[in-house]
């Protein structure tokens, strides 16, 4: 069994990044069509695409806060997985896996139930208007009924790519977006059912992906089974998986949280048309993290793996290459926003005022995008090596302690309130930033020293458990 994913701690750490990343990197772009193909289609719906749009972009703080629950399992579980088969321990990374399964069952059913109670008030909250509320409500009232499928998607597929199959983990979410791009004009337009044929479409393609990963997972082709005798919650096991999850947890979390807080501020100083500005925005934002996202993905069970191991140098050169890739992008990404915004509003709308509007914010709001590649990779690498208190305080950083306070104290310190709001993402961003590599440095080495120095008794176990 250990022959199936030993290569993680024996070949070339560019081979493997190579390998593992780009499959990642092509699962988290597909991924974004999700939203992103709903977006483009509802956006450039006849005379009502404005407000469908505005609409659908209230609902992405409730879509955010659902797939947090899924990142508290899955980035809490998938880890502590990849280290213990690193040590060699594949019976423990799947209870692991086994009860991490359970644990989105369970949530995913209590995310439904109250979604269902609760979405039309906290839709009105998170920024919907009288003009867009029906949009809004329309699709989630269909999309939560498919959230045992969102949950499972997602959190079971994170155990397929910490194997180290990655390309099988990209074919998931291959499988979901095609069908989801092939349904989404059909329901919309064709059949006439506007945001609730996007919604369809979504469901339908996120339970075929289910269904994929759950027939993987119990194949022979997979290292980790999926077992039934696995599926017992153990406290030994979902303490540490809440813990170390907890961080990724808040930082989605309070996303949903933050753009609640971008919305509120927006309608209040700008009507409709700001609101919108940032749908188009943070789908924009998409295309930015979730490729970071996957280099991360990529590196993380080569990070996590080697680090149960104990080999301090193949983990300080898989940081090192996944912080060159990270920054690379970044700077790439954000060079083309800053000389095309007009290109990138474009994309998701032909409304005139909320596409001047949307080229005007983007300059300001992602103006420190240039510098998230570092963030990304930092924080994420914490992660991989189980630091979770540090992991879970730069989550706090950015998003609770910096941004979403300075959303309401910068426009009471500008004329134009509406640029203040979105000025508080690159000011935020800047601090954070320059946090997270000071502490990274100190506490990364730190890591390294402690492994280094725990090797000579690993080796010495090893050699005499050859001779016996």
């Amino acid at each position: 069994m250990v022959a199936k994913n030993e290569f993680l701690g024996t070949e070339s750490i560019g081979k493997l990044m190579f390998k593992l990343t780009l499959p990642a990197i092509a699962a988290q772009i597909i991924n974004m069509l999700y939203n992103i193909v709903d977006r483009i289609y509802i956006g450039h719906m006849p005379e009502v695409g404005a407000l469908a749009l505005t609409g659908l972009g209230v609902t992405y703080p409730l879509i955010i806060a659902i797939s947090a629950f899924s990142a508290l399992i899955f980035m809490g579980g998938t880890p502590r997985a990849s280290i213990k088969m690193g040590e060699g321990d594949y019976e423990g990374a799947e209870k692991i896996m086994g009860n991490s399964f359970i644990l989105l069952v369970i949530i995913s059913i209590i995310l439904t139930v109250l979604g269902l109670i609760f979405d039309r008030q906290l839709l009105m909250l998170f920024g919907a208007s009288e003009n867009t509320i029906e949009y809004a409500y329309n699709y989630m009232q269909i999309y939560l009924l498919g959230t045992i499928f969102v949950q499972l998607t997602l959190g079971m597929n994170s155990f397929i790519t910490a194997q180290g199959f990655a390309k099988t983990g990209m074919y998931t979410i291959l499988i979901g977006a095609g069908l989801n791009i092939a349904l989404d004009p059909l329901f919309i337009y064709t059949f006439g059912w506007g945001v609730q044929g996007a919604a369809i479409a979504t469901v339908i393609s996120q339970a075929v992906s289910t269904i994929w990963v759950i027939s993987f997972l119990r194949s022979d082709k997979s290292a980790l089974k999926l077992k039934k005798e696995h599926f017992k919650l153990e406290k030994e096991i979902v303490l540490p998986i809440f813990s170390l999850g907890m961080a990724p947890f808040i930082m989605q979390f309070t996303e949903s949280i933050l753009f609640f807080s971008f919305n509120f501020s927006l309608l209040k100083y700008g009507g409709d048309v700001a609101v919108g500005s940032m749908a188009i925005l943070s789908t924009l934002m998409m295309f930015a993290m979730f490729p970071l996202m996957g280099f991360t993905q990529g590196a993380q069970p080569i990070i996590s793996y080697n680090f149960g191991a104990k080999k301090p140098e193949r983990v300080k050169k898989a940081f090192n290459l996944l912080l060159s890739i990270c920054l690379i992008y970044s700077v790439t990404f954000w060079a083309l926003v800053m000389a095309f915004p007009d290109f990138f509003a474009g994309i998701f709308t032909n409304d005139l005022a909320l596409k001047e509007f949307t080229v005007w914010a983007m300059r300001i709001y992602m103006a420190a995008l240039v510098l998230m590649g570092a963030q990304i990779a930092c924080q994420q690498t914490f992660i991989a090596i189980g630091n979770a208190k540090t992991s879970l305080f730069l989550a706090l950083l950015r998003k609770v302690i910096l941004l979403i306070p300075l959303i309401f104290i910068l426009p009471m310190f500008f004329e134009n309130k509406v640029m203040a709001v979105y000025l508080a993402e690159p000011v935020s961003d800047t601090i954070a930033v320059i946090v997270t590599i000071s502490m990274f440095i100190v506490q990364f080495r730190k890591s390294l020293k402690e492994i280094e120095t725990e090797k000579p008794e690993k080796i010495k176990e090893e050699y005499q458990h050859q001779e016996t």
